[in-house]
């Protein structure tokens, strides 16, 4: 029973690691990778949807070209088949919104969450813009009242 749990091996004193033999590269840079989808699909063969979380066998490749990389990030383009017609879908990492994007073979489906995002966005820049109006204008009421007031021959400062 303990001899499964032993975490060092012996190596015999004429041991010749470079007789080992040593892993195959995959064909075409191809790396086999059982992943869950990151976003649901519709099939532009059959129609059917591929829900978000279902588990596929899928082929990893790099980008190549001006796109493969983005700051310095490794690009990757996934390629699963459609569980109903087998149609190959193929979708990239998208590391600059940190989410995927579809490429070909199927339609992202709609979701909620991308547009609240966007929608909060919009209205903060909207808060912070209108923020700025009014500081600007209250500087510059705040000057020409000043103005006024030096010449019409008062002296003091009105408050604003």
């Amino acid at each position: 029973m303990g001899e499964r749990k032993v975490l060092n091996k012996y190596i015999p004193p004429n041991f010749d690691p470079q007789l080992v033999p040593r892993s195959k590269k995959p064909k075409d840079d191809l790396i086999p990778v059982r992943m869950m989808l990151p976003f649901s699909i519709q099939c532009a063969t059959c129609s059917s949807f591929l829900y978000r979380g279902r588990k596929f066998n899928s082929k990893k490749e790099p980008v190549r070209g001006i796109d493969g990389k983005y700051l310095g990030i490794q690009r990757f383009r996934f390629y699963i088949k459609c569980s109903e017609c087998s149609r190959p879908i193929t979708f990239l990492t998208d590391p600059k919104n940190a989410d995927y994007e579809m490429e070909s073979g199927g339609t992202r489906n709609y979701e909620v969450w991308h547009d609240e995002r966007e929608t909060n966005q919009r209205f903060e820049e909207e808060a912070e813009e209108e923020e700025e109006n009014v500081r600007n204008l209250r500087r510059r009421r705040g000057y020409w009242s000043w103005r006024w007031c030096i010449l019409s021959g008062w002296g003091i400062r009105l408050r604003t």
